[in-house]
């Protein structure tokens, strides 16, 4: 009925032997036996013979042609075993429980084969650590040293224990091999009541690969033997089996179709030929092995089975660095449900089979025997979860409804940043506020109004500036870390490279790119190149990367917070020259920063003893000295700013006016100041101190931003600078806890034209808003109700007495 046909049996060994040596050419046999084996290649196949079959259907009549066998060596490899380990295998999937399941409840994998058939799964995790705990040593040294054969394993136990859909089959969406697979049950059920077809041929109808509708991952879960290694410590003798390593993703390519299944079809005869592809290229049939036609079979696209390929670049991370020595680096190949789980910048630990694979072309011949490496991933976990995977977390979301009901999660939160830094309170809520931010906001036209904050920390050396860039890190969901002396304009907004696999110049984003939507922290600002450094003005304003390199003209985004760390220009503040002296910045930087904080290493003796004992009780109990409360774990702290990040507040028109008028003393300060001032007050001031409010009241999870909030962004502003106070100025000496009360609550009467102004209202004026308590607040009352200033009511309404 038919010429048996082989096709290319797909080893299943995880590393295949490079170059291997041609067979031994044999004499040709003589006619009885050339016709014996025509006979026995015609016989229907085994249940697991290598190959896949190929039909034709000539005349009203259908021919299944089964493939042919594998070599007698290559079967014998194949089958060592391997009954022995699938029946392990379906063992494990039918019976396994976890521990905290209940009577009678459905097996763990039992449910997942279901969500299969039901199409609702794609993904298939079996658990490392589920294997551990299923002791059976010899099933988990298996999956653990020869992963990519147990997952064929796997799969045809999966297939072979797959239940009916239990939903109903009209509502399953069809594809193209649903149909195909279809017609060819019709083809064969004709052939089959015709006689010319034998039943045990239907076997062979599709390759099983073709027909999965999931892909088998092995996930690590908390087992003890897949812990992350560093990547220069994946040797040779990992080739094969399944590792765990950690590190940065650097770059990402796009995610392409790749074909695994490959389907022919021949124009003359109708048959259908079916050719796996285990790796990256492979070689078409040149012919139609039905009917030898001298024409090659036409690609089916339709037909063939295309799974989704994305590559990524991975760097090891920097405290896995040894002394000396540079960063390795690791190309990771993600497929199917695995892709567009890692973006560049991210931190993440992959598990997956590190795989072999030979160079091609001249890079082959260069090569020799040399083998390049990479990393088949079957699990992708990131160490910093997104804002929709915190609030997708119910233990996260009920630690931030706790913390909305304390009314002090402003100090708290900012003090808990760092605590083993002293002191720079203030400072620590403006890095809070950078990191909730402000909602972007898009007008009409479709100019849009950056909501991201930039900060700028200029001070004295040992003033603690780099440590919390540092901190805010490995705090921030997302961030990027850089210096000034080692960055260049290219590396900060992007660069032109060919990429490896297809030759075409792309781009790679640098510090500014990778930080989109997170905070990039640049040490040592002052040390960069002016030409350097004019290339993030753009991001900062703009946030936006333009790029006109290579024939690729395009515009990448930038929508990160600048964090900048800075020392004056020489070296330390000199108080004998003016403030633009100190800070040598150009002033088209300096107003992109929303906060300028100017930080003087002053002796101060109280506060020096203090100091000291601070550190020492840090380097003596390698930890921070306990806080009046219990400090915010970092967990807790990043659910809450993105749970408050998804707050827009609105600004009412009733703060309209107070915010021009503020904003017009600033601008008369700054002409009275003249060359002593310290920053330049423009309109982007004006967007800073709303950019403070509405972060503050995100803070608060208010829907609007309240004149509290407008205060406090202006205390900020004026603390940044509280450095600058010289003791030999009368007029800018720090004044007592009484009068600094006093002011407040006189300002704010004045505001109120001479209205009463209720103790609840001062109250939150003072003691919320800045670091003064609530008896400070009332001694003032007394001493100014004394001296009759104030007239205080029953309930302690204050009334300014002209």
């Amino acid at each position: 009925r038919g010429q048996a046909v082989g096709h290319l049996a797909r080893s299943r060994a995880c590393a295949p032997r490079l170059n291997p040596p041609p067979a031994p050419r044999t004499p040709s046999p003589p006619a009885d036996q050339r016709r014996q084996s025509a006979r026995r290649r015609a016989e229907p196949a085994p249940a697991r013979g290598q190959g896949v079959g190929v039909s034709e259907r000539l005349a009203g009549s259908v021919t299944l042609v089964p493939a042919m066998a594998a070599p007698t060596g290559l079967r014998q490899g194949r089958d060592a075993g391997y009954g022995e380990l699938r029946e392990q295998a379906e063992d494990f999937l039918k019976n396994y429980q976890p521990m905290y399941a209940l009577d009678g409840e459905t097996p763990k994998y039992v449910k997942q084969m279901q969500s299969v058939a039901d199409r609702e799964l794609r993904a298939f995790e079996i658990s490392v650590a589920d294997l551990e705990a299923h002791e059976d040593d010899e099933l988990l040294e298996a999956v653990r040293t020869n992963s990519c054969r147990m997952a064929d394993i796997f799969a045809d136990a999966i297939d072979a224990r797959m239940p009916p859909p239990s939903i109903d089959g009209a509502s399953i969406q069809r594809d193209a091999v649903d149909v195909l697979n279809d017609q060819r049950q019709q083809v064969q059920q004709e052939g089959e009541d015709n006689g010319e077809i034998s039943p045990n041929d239907r076997k062979q109808a599709l390759p099983p690969s073709l027909l999965r509708r999931y892909e088998v991952y092995f996930v690590p879960g908390d087992s003890a033997k897949l812990k992350p290694k560093a990547l220069r410590d994946v040797r040779a003798e990992h080739i094969g089996q399944l590792v765990t390593v950690r590190g940065i993703v650097t770059r990402v390519t796009d995610v392409k179709p790749q074909v695994s299944v490959a389907t022919f079809s021949c124009e003359a005869c109708g048959a259908d030929v079916f050719q796996e592809v285990p790796k990256r290229t492979f070689t078409p049939p040149s012919n139609c092995p039905s009917c030898k036609a001298a024409l090659p079979p036409t690609l089916q696209p339709r037909g063939s089975r295309l799974d989704k390929h994305q590559e990524l670049k991975m760097q090891e991370m920097t405290e896995h660095v040894p002394m000396g020595s540079v960063p390795r680096s690791m190309v990771v190949q993600l497929t199917g449900e695995r892709t567009r789980t890692a973006g560049p910048g991210d931190e993440v630990s992959i598990t997956g089979v590190f795989m072999p694979v030979a160079f091609s072309g001249w890079k082959g011949m260069r090569a020799g025997l040399i083998a390049d490496t990479y990393l088949q991933a079957t699990h992708v976990r990131q160490h910093k979860r997104t804002a929709a995977a915190e609030m997708a977390d119910e233990e996260a979301a009920e630690k931030v409804r706790e913390l909305r009901e304390d009314e002090d999660v402003y100090e708290k939160l900012a003090l808990s940043i760092a605590p083993e830094i002293y002191g720079h309170e203030d400072i620590k809520k403006a890095l809070l506020l950078q990191m909730v931010g402000a909602p972007t906001r898009v007008l009409e036209d479709g100019m849009k109004l950056r909501g991201d904050m930039h900060v700028c920390l200029m001070g004295d050396p040992g003033v603690a500036k780099s440590q919390l860039l540092k901190h805010i890190c490995r705090l921030a969901p997302r961030a990027v870390y850089t210096t000034g002396r080692g960055s260049s304009g290219v590396g900060l907004t992007a660069a032109v490279h060919r990429d490896p696999v297809t030759n075409e110049f792309v781009l790679e984003g640098g510090a500014l790119v990778l930080g989109d939507n997170g905070i990039c922290a640049i040490d040592e600002f002052d040390k960069m190149e002016e030409g350097d450094r004019t290339a993030i003005h753009e991001v900062m304003e703009q946030q936006m990367v333009s790029i006109a390199k290579a024939g690729i003209t395009t515009r990448l985004n930038a929508r990160t917070a600048v964090l900048a760390a800075a020392n004056p220009a020489y070296g330390r503040y000199d108080l004998r020259r003016t403030p633009g002296e100190n800070i040598a910045l150009p002033a088209a930087l300096l107003s992109r920063f929303d906060l300028l904080f100017l930080i003087l290493d002053r002796a101060d003796p109280e506060l020096d003893s203090m100091l000291a004992r601070h550190i020492l009780h840090v380097h003596r109990e390698r930890r921070a000295p306990k806080l009046d409360f219990d400090a915010v774990p970092e967990a807790d702290m990043r659910a809450y700013v993105a749970a408050a990040k998804a707050v827009e507040p609105a600004v009412p028109p009733e703060l309209a006016d107070y915010l021009a008028s503020t904003y017009a003393a600033m601008r008369q300060e700054e002409v009275e100041a003249g060359a002593q001032t310290a920053t330049y007050c423009t309109a982007r001031t004006l967007l800073s101190i709303l950019r403070m409010s509405e972060a503050l009241a995100r803070l608060r999870f208010g829907e609007e931003v309240a004149q509290a909030d407008v205060d406090e962004a202006l205390r900020l502003m004026r603390m940044s600078k509280h450095s600058l106070v010289d003791d030999q100025d009368e007029e800018n000496k720090a004044v007592d806890h009484v009068t600094a009360i006093y002011r407040l609550i006189r300002d704010r009467a004045v505001r109120d034209d001479g209205a009463a102004l209720p103790y609840a209202t001062a109250r939150e004026l003072v003691v919320r808003t800045t670091s003064f308590s609530e008896d400070q607040l009332n001694e003032t009352l007394d001493i100014y109700a004394g001296l009759n200033v104030f007239h205080l009511g029953v309930t302690r309404d204050i009334t300014l007495v002209n």
